[in-house]
């Protein structure tokens, strides 16, 4: 008999190649038979900016930014006149107001940032009546409506203050201490890192123990933390500590091969990671225009002109007058490229009707212009037409194919992060070993970061074991789990 329940184990930032060594040095068993019984994707590739909260999204909807609205991890939001920050720093989100910050993480990037079209996997499984689960994790939206907890001090602290209101999520939802559908011995300590993991092992054995699931997404956010804090090289050691997570998760079971009698499994990275040398100072000064700070006022006198939000290895600027947009975008591209570290920017032009007309991309080498339809095609298959320097995004063309190892997929996720309607109308993509510091002055020196284009940041670990969909060939985006979840359950194509 086939699985008929799938658990998806979604392991923040993992890279391909510290998965392989991690495997290859017994770190990680789980994963290792995993690898070996199943069907590995080293080359995955994320959205861009590369950063937690679009892929999330992406992943849970299965479409790209230009459908689900999610921008970046700063953004401006034009309709209300501020910026929305989901958590670059806890510098950053006291610059912001740490109350608007957690609504904004907890509530609003669910119920009102993200599209209600495409419905996430939840509420598509919901609607077929399949056990749903999840467990911490930035995207939740479902069908059931689940109270704040009121259990424990820091549950009580938290729903008495800040969490106050019911959430929609999955029929099982455990988000940290906040939202618990049924009483476990498993505590988060309000999603701290360096527990995350723990409580989601703890969580996901009971689930299984208790046979409370058909589908259950599985989050271990800790390896995120862990690489950005020392580096990409000591995911040696977190990966092997979710991998025990997940052997916790499976042990009820009877282990991992009495596991997948019953469970297909998908593991996958959201993202990787690169180690960082260099900052990029967000810029309280562009020659002839204000930057908008924090509290919503010009980082020094004048008019307010240009909404500057850092994205970890990417960025985007937003002219807040969009009569101007036009006018000053110029002097915003020359301007940005010049700062030491930025390697890419970005923007669309338009049509007198404001219709999205074709994308364009700058470094200080040269310029490409590209727009779908045309006698080239990407690896998945989309046609294009191009004018300029492919070099930009390192990009060669054999037999009509565009192929770039350096910047994977970069005229499709450049063209969908541009489409985004709630996306600045210059993003940028930072060279190798640079980083935006947030509006808390934060970067991640020393240790690893993401979010650019590039391909250190941008293709990510991709296993699939006991599912038919796991023999595709074509290349994979991390927007193809959804659809091969839905292929499991049965359901029709969107």
């Amino acid at each position: 008999m086939p699985p008929s329940k799938l658990v998806l184990c979604v392991i923040d930032a993992m890279a391909p190649a510290m998965l392989e060594r991690t495997v290859a040095d017994g770190g990680a068993p789980v994963l290792g038979t995993l690898m070996e019984r199943g069907h590995y994707v080293p080359d995955c590739v994320s959205a861009f900016p590369s950063v937690t909260p679009v892929c999330a999204a992406s992943i849970v909807t299965g479409a790209a930014q230009d459908e689900h609205l999610i921008p970046g991890m700063n953004w401006y939001h034009r309709q209300e006149g501020r910026y929305v920050e989901y958590g670059s720093s806890f510098r950053s989100a006291q610059r912001f107001g740490i109350a608007r910050q957690l609504t904004d993480t907890v509530y609003n990037m669910n119920r009102a940032h993200l599209a209600a079209k495409p419905e996430t996997i939840f509420e598509r499984l919901d609607d077929a009546d399949v056990r749903t689960a999840g467990t911490t994790y930035l995207m939740y939206r479902g069908r059931y409506r689940h109270e704040p907890q009121r259990e424990g001090a820091l549950a009580k602290i938290a729903s008495s203050t800040l969490m106050r209101h019911p959430v929609m999520g999955p029929r099982e939802l455990f988000y940290a201490d906040i939202f618990a559908s049924r009483r476990t011995p498993c505590r988060s300590g309000l999603g701290m890192p360096g527990v995350r993991d723990r409580h989601t092992g703890c969580v996901g054995a009971y689930m299984v123990e208790n046979d409370l699931f058909d589908f259950m997404l599985f989050s271990l956010p800790d390896n995120d933390w862990v690489s950005h804090k020392y580096g990409p090289e000591a995911q040696l050691r977190s990966i092997a500590a979710a991998d025990e997570q997940m052997a916790r998760m499976m042990a009820p079971a009877g282990g991992v091969e009495r596991f997948l009698e019953d469970h297909a499994v998908i593991v996958m990275a959201d993202h990787s990671q690169a180690p960082m040398s260099g900052v990029i100072p967000v810029p309280t000064h562009i020659p002839g225009m204000h930057v908008l700070g924090p509290d919503g006022r010009a980082a020094q006198d004048g008019r307010p002109w240009v909404a500057f939000c850092p994205s970890q290895r990417a960025a985007m600027l937003y002219v807040i007058d969009e009569e101007e947009r036009d006018a000053l975008r110029p002097a915003i591209v020359r301007d940005a490229l010049a700062m030491e570290g930025v390697e890419l920017a970005a923007w669309l032009e338009r049509d007198a009707a404001g219709a999205p007309r074709e994308g364009a991309i700058r470094s200080l080498a040269g310029e490409l212009r590209f727009a779908p339809g045309g006698e080239l095609v990407d690896r998945r298959g989309r046609s294009w037409s191009v004018e300029g320097d492919l070099g930009v995004v390192g990009a060669r063309v054999a037999d009509g194919v565009i192929l770039s190892e350096s910047h994977p997929d970069a005229l499709g996720r450049v063209m969908e992060a541009l489409a985004c309607p709630t996306s600045g109308d210059v993003l940028l993509s930072a060279m190798e070993g640079y980083e935006f510091a947030d509006w808390g002055g934060q970067a991640h020196v020393g240790g690893g970061s993401h979010g650019s284009l590039r391909a250190e940041d941008s293709l990510a670990p991709l296993i699939f074991c006991g599912l038919q969909t796991q023999a595709r060939s074509e290349p994979w985006s991390i927007k193809d789990v959804t659809p091969a979840i839905a292929e499991f359950f049965g359901l029709p194509e969107v």
